[in-house]
This record gives structure tokens, C-alpha cells and sequence, in this order.
């Protein structure tokens, strides 16, 4: 554990989830490895000799992905939104109709949304929020869709957000001043924890929050600005934070 500014106090603390309370990468290759399965059940009745062999694995869908951002910028900040019209996209290039199109997109994003949740939380996480939950409100703060519920760690939040329905992904400060709101404190009263130098500690400073960074797993973007302190466990949190309160 290391410190670069100095706490000052806390009234609640609010966590990334994605590759902050587990290994998010496998998750999603998994979970994309499920995805090509699906399509191939699902969407082989389009398929014509001409495209027979065709592949719908993240390669297939990627151009749509992109022709939907081109379309509507502000639709990169919701995962939810933009898999769904790629899926749609995809469909509709591949012969449906549009109605056929939506329904298919729409199955298969609940589809998808079963299996980005199928994982399991490492004891170390559960064992860090259910001792936190005993000393301050928490809530979770994602740029992703994973479900809480799912996952097994809902309970342990007051709050959850994730930046869908218009609502922006972090750097944005969007989703912290709705926790603090929500919490009703100051945003210098909540510690923002995650693995992203650029979504969490960046946007949680531009929030006015204090900020720890937590780059366990290695995937966040650098560090562009100084958190609060910098944790090479997920064990350190709590020993700090109950001793403190």
C-alpha cells in the first residue's frame, strides 16, 4: 500500500467491478466463445450456400459495432445499447428482416447478458465487501452490465450503476455525483475504488472524490494522475478502513 494524497474522512466507498472484484478478461472470453455457439443454433436458418461456412465470432460482428457508434457517437457509452444494434446491424446484413432482425437481436443480447454473468467472485472480494458493508454504505459504479445479482454480490450494495439509459461511462463524473446524491455526501466523502487509471481514478478526482487504485489484474488503462494511494492487494482495504472506523 502506498499513499499519494492524504485521506480525509470517509462516509461511504463505491467500487468498480470489472477487473477491480475479479478477472474480468476470461469472463468475456468465455463468454464470446458461448456467443458463437448461440449464433450458430440460432441464426444458421439465414445462412445461405453462399455464406454457409460464415463464422459469427467478435471478427463477424466488429464492422457493425463500429457502423453503429458512426451512427450515434453517445452510444459507446452504453454497452447494453451498442452489442444490441451491432446485433441488429448483423442481422439485417445477414438477410432478416427488420423486425425479424430485432427480435433476434433483442434474444440474443438476453442471451449474452446470462452469460457475461456466469463466474464465479473470488473469496477475497466477497470476504472484502461483506466487512466493509459492516461499516460503510457502499455502492458499485461500472461501465459494464454484468449483474450483481447474478454474480452473488448484490446484497452487499446499497446502489448500483452502471452507465446505461444515457447515462455516461467513467471518466465521466456522471455516476459518482449520482452516488453521492443518492448517499447524500459530499463527493470528498467517498473512496472510490477500481483498476483504471483513466475511468477510476481520473474520473473519481474530477468528482472530487478520493480514489484507490487497484491494478490487480493488470488490464486498466495507466495511471495519468496521482490516486489517493495505490493497493497491491484487495486485503489491504479492509485492514486499513475498519481499523479507521
Amino acid at each position: 500500500m502506498k499513499f499519494y494524497r492524504p485521506l480525509t474522512p470517509i462516509k461511504a466507498i463505491s467500487f468498480d467491478l470489472d477487473d477491480t472484484l475479479y478477472a474480468n478478461a476470461p469472463v468475456m472470453v468465455s463468454a464470446e466463445d458461448k456467443m458463437v455457439h448461440y449464433f450458430s443454433r440460432n441464426f444458421s436458418v439465414c445462412l445461405t450456400d453462399k455464406n454457409k461456412g460464415l463464422i459469427l465470432d467478435q471478427k463477424f460482428w466488429s464492422p457493425f459495432k463500429a457502423q453503429a457508434i458512426a451512427k450515434q457517437a453517445s452510444i459507446i457509452h452504453d454497452v447494453v445499447a451498442l452489442r444490441l444494434e451491432s446485433y441488429f446491424l448483423g442481422a439485417c446484413s445477414l438477410g432478416f428482416d427488420k423486425k425479424q432482425a430485432q427480435d433476434k437481436a433483442q434474444q440474443a443480447m438476453d442471451h449474452f447478458s446470462i452469460v457475461r454473468s456466469q463466474f464465479t467472485v473470488p473469496q477475497a472480494s466477497h470476504q472484502l465487501l461483506a466487512k466493509l458493508a459492516h461499516h460503510y454504505p457502499l455502492v458499485a459504479i461500472s461501465n459494464g452490465n454484468v449483474d450483481t445479482k447474478a454474480i452473488g454480490i448484490d446484497h452487499y450494495f446499497e446502489h448500483v450503476f452502471h452507465a446505461i439509459a444515457g447515462v455516461k461511462q467513467k471518466p465521466d463524473t456522471e455516476m459518482f455525483q449520482m452516488a453521492c446524491s443518492k448517499l447524500a455526501i459530499k463527493p470528498s466523502q467517498l473512496l472510490h475504488v477500481g483498476d483504471c487509471g483513466r475511468a477510476d481514478i481520473l474520473g473519481g478526482i474530477a468528482a472530487g472524490c478520493q480514489t484507490a487504485w487497484l491494478p490487480l489484474y493488470n488490464i486498466g488503462k495507466p495511471l495519468t494522475i496521482l490516486p489517493h494511494m495505490v493497493l497491491s492487494n484487495i486485503t489491504e482495504l479492509a485492514d486499513l478502513l475498519t481499523n479507521k472506523n
